[in-house]
């Protein structure tokens, strides 16, 4: 499912991932050859209904995608307290070599990707909100 479908279903959650991921530092899970879990700083990107990471082609993430697939993608937070908020996706990512799909990332990029960096696109399985108000946690999940 692409980010299009949250988009679609839970608008008020995928605008909360669309504040907390699109273009801020976030953390993106990715599992090892041997099955152990690695954690790596990206930049998401969301555009044209779409979750996007650019990256380095020798970059191990990017190798744990090709050969597994599986990621978690959540936020970074501002605070102890959860400032902001938090929100994380799961899912499948996949690489993407066609041009089209390459310049619509590129547009909706905040910087300028490196003509090097390959493009990964993650699909959305779920997702995961959570603001922090005066009388405790809020929490909002979409499932595809």
């Amino acid at each position: 499912m692409s980010w299009q479908n949250l988009q679609n279903e839970n608008p008020a959650l995928a605008q909360i991932g669309q504040k907390r991921l699109h273009s801020r530092v976030s953390y993106l899970a990715t599992v090892q050859a041997n099955g152990a879990p690695r954690v790596h700083p990206v930049t998401p990107i969301i555009g044209a209904g779409r979750l996007f990471v650019f990256m380095e082609p020798t970059s191990p993430k990017a190798k744990d995608i090709v050969r597994h697939g599986r990621y978690a993608l959540h936020c970074g937070v501002e605070d102890n307290e959860g400032g902001g908020g938090e929100f994380y996706v799961w899912g499948n990512g996949h690489l993407v070599t066609d041009a089209a799909t390459r310049a619509l990332a590129v547009q909706a990029s905040p910087y300028q990707p490196a003509g090097r960096y390959i493009l990964f696109e993650l699909d959305v399985d779920r997702a995961r909100g959570t603001t922090y108000g005066e009388d405790g946690p809020i929490h909002q999940s979409w499932s595809a």
